[in-house]
């Protein structure tokens, strides 16, 4: 596990690779709580997900990836501001895919997620009647 500056402690990291070879600028990274994606070069842009709002991880891994050893893992989630982030041609993404979703459901566990906190009916009051709508 990496440290940063910040003392974030990384469980994970990886670069988006051309050609198998990580020499983009994109980086991708995952504490216990957060998966980050950072952009840029001379600007850098950084978006974050917290980990126990992801509700779908797919992986695709198209004969070119695969040829590469590379993989893309595309996670949906209930984050206002990034609801699919897409982990683009990574090195080992089985492997990769396995531990995001490991520390997605530790990261639920912790929260005591239930399925009600996670699917959003969009009614907000705490009654069990959709606004407009009276019991019979």
């Amino acid at each position: 596990m990496a440290k940063d500056e910040l003392d974030i402690e990384y469980l994970w990291r990886d670069r988006r690779r051309i050609l198998g070879m990580p020499i983009t600028f994109t980086k991708y990274l995952m504490s216990d709580d957060r998966i980050f994606l950072e952009q840029g070069l001379l600007s850098t842009d950084l978006e974050e997900v917290l980990l126990y709002r992801v509700r779908d991880i797919s992986l695709r891994i198209s004969l070119g990836q695969r040829i590469f050893g590379v993989g893309t893992i595309t996670l949906k989630s209930s984050d206002k501001t990034m609801p699919i982030l897409v982990l683009k041609n990574i090195k080992d993404p089985r492997r990769v895919k396995e531990l995001i979703h490991r520390q997605v459901e530790k990261m639920k566990a912790e929260r005591r997620m239930r399925v009600g906190e996670i699917l959003d009916d969009g009614d907000n009051d705490e009654d069990d009647y959709m606004d407009g709508e009276m019991g019979s």
